[in-house]
């Protein structure tokens, strides 16, 4: 699921680290563009500005991943790679871009990493009065070491998916484990995993800073746990990777929809998870849901990039050899024993996706499955799902009443689907005014373009009916996307 949205139907805490504080080095890079615009040599900077900018986007993730097995403190490896970013504006001009940016960042930044260890163990050395001794047996502070050379890391092949292992802590708090490897390791805005957790962004960033402190005061270790330890972290990297691709599914903000480097991200730590622990059931339905949904996007918006209802979408263009890997791993995992919040997810997409056309959509299999998902995650958001589900079963007036008990709970406050939904449900009704209100309360709610876009079409059509097309009848915002950690998402996209 993803969150219910209207298709169916301030800044970070400082020093907080990660992409974001890491972000410098692109708007620096857009800053130098600028400068030389103006000159000869200024179409070569914009090409090298907009090189590094898409480097950060692209390849912060692998770049830390990778100097965090040097450094193993991840502020440490933060600041040497966000100096790697920092040579690049000034070393790309003058030698051109490399061939592989990531490459030439990673062994710049794990280079740095170096010679930070190697100045401490000097200093340690220096002072063995002041402070512990370093390790008898440090393999990464081998003179001989090649910053670029890849180094056994235990059970977990990747180094991205050994970094969300990592930061997923038993010792802090499930939802800062999340956010925190959210933040620096998958490069989040605050605002984007406030979002995410239905919380005000100042709430997020104190919840970032108390995690990084606590880690600092505990001296938390930054250690790649064994193949016995990975179980017990696996619900947070799930939930990591479920909101990374909710975050890219439907972009909180923007002109784009999609943003395709995130959804591709968590599809391919989704797949590392399903080689690494192929027996997992909710492994295997967190998988089985990415390809499910991630099989319309192709269909998701026109050429114009206007937000196309799954009652619009043209199905010849979703992706049926994902459909079919999908539905084969959603089944598997609901067959294995009593099934999780990811398998049901999984289940309920996968109804989406076998249905030949909307028409064939069978609604009343989608309410019990939300029902049994409500059951296994009590969740706000999983209710609004069933509600809208309800409604294409029983009327919109049931499913009106179900919001209603929504909108008293309170929890959904701020969350832009839930107006959405009501006012599609009220719209089916023939309560304009109402509807074209609620309208009015979710386009306020909403940053991203295509969804804004939507909303204003649909007042549009309620208030100046003589100049408008009536949009289709369908459920406001029901699934198929996927869920978040406290709430899930409601769709019908």
């Amino acid at each position: 699921m993803l969150p219910a949205d209207p298709e169916a139907g301030g800044g970070a805490e400082a020093g907080s680290g990660g992409a974001e504080t890491g972000s410098g080095a692109a708007e620096a890079a857009s800053g130098d563009a600028e400068a030389g615009a103006g000159d000869a040599g200024g179409r070569w900077i914009t090409d090298v500005g907009a090189a590094v900018a898409e480097a950060h986007r692209r390849e912060w993730a692998y770049v830390l991943a990778a100097t965090v097995r040097v450094a193993r403190d991840i502020d440490t490896a933060q600041d040497c790679v966000q100096d790697a970013y920092a040579a690049a504006l000034d070393t790309w001009p003058r030698q051109g871009v490399p061939r592989n940016p990531g490459a030439w960042l990673t062994t710049t930044a794990r280079r740095r990493a170096l010679d930070v260890l190697r100045r401490g163990r000097t200093l340690r050395a220096k002072l063995p009065l002041l402070v512990e001794p370093a390790p008898a047996q440090d393999p990464e502070l081998d003179p001989g070491l090649d910053p670029g050379a890849e180094h056994d890391g235990g059970p977990i092949p990747d180094d991205r998916l050994r970094l969300v292992f990592t930061c997923c802590h038993p010792a802090l708090a499930r939802e800062a484990q999340v956010a925190l490897t959210l933040r620096l390791v998958c490069g989040l805005t605050t605002a984007e995993i406030a979002q995410a957790f239905l919380v005000a962004e100042p709430t997020m960033a104190a919840r970032v800073t108390r995690a990084k402190k606590k880690i600092s005061a505990a001296r938390i270790p930054y250690r790649v746990p064994g193949a016995a330890e990975l179980p017990e972290r696996l619900d947070a990297v799930l939930t990591v990777v479920h909101l990374l691709y909710t975050t890219g599914h439907t972009a909180p903000a923007g002109a784009q929809l999609v943003r395709a480097e995130l959804v591709e991200r968590a599809a391919d730590l989704a797949r590392m998870l399903a080689a690494l622990m192929p027996d997992e059931q909710e492994v295997r339905g967190l998988l089985a849901l990415i390809l499910l949904t991630d099989a319309r996007r192709g269909a998701r918006v026109d050429s114009g990039g206007r937000l196309l209802l799954l009652a619009e979408q043209d199905r010849s263009q979703w992706d049926q050899a994902a459909i079919a890997q999908g539905s084969r791993l959603a089944a598997g995992a609901l067959r294995r024993g009593r099934p999780g919040r990811f398998a049901l997810q999984a289940a309920i997409a996968a109804v989406h996706a076998q249905a030949r056309t909307y028409a064939e959509t069978d609604w009343h299999q989608l309410v019990r499955l939300y029902g049994e998902l409500l059951a296994a995650w009590p969740s706000p958001v999983v209710a609004l799902n069933r509600a809208v589900a309800l409604a294409m079963v029983q009327g919109p007036g049931a499913g009106l009443a179900e919001i209603g008990v929504l909108e008293q709970d309170g929890r959904l406050a701020g969350y832009r689907y839930l107006p959405a939904a009501k006012a599609d449900l009220l719209r089916r009704l023939g309560r304009a005014d109402e509807a074209a209100h609620a309208y009015r309360a979710a386009l306020e709610l909403a940053d991203n373009a295509a969804e804004r876009s939507f909303l204003a079409g649909r007042i549009a059509e309620l208030t100046q009916p003589e100049l408008t097309q009536p949009g289709p009848t369908q459920p406001g915002p029901t699934q198929p996307g996927p869920t978040q950690p406290g709430p899930t998402a409601a769709r019908a996209e």
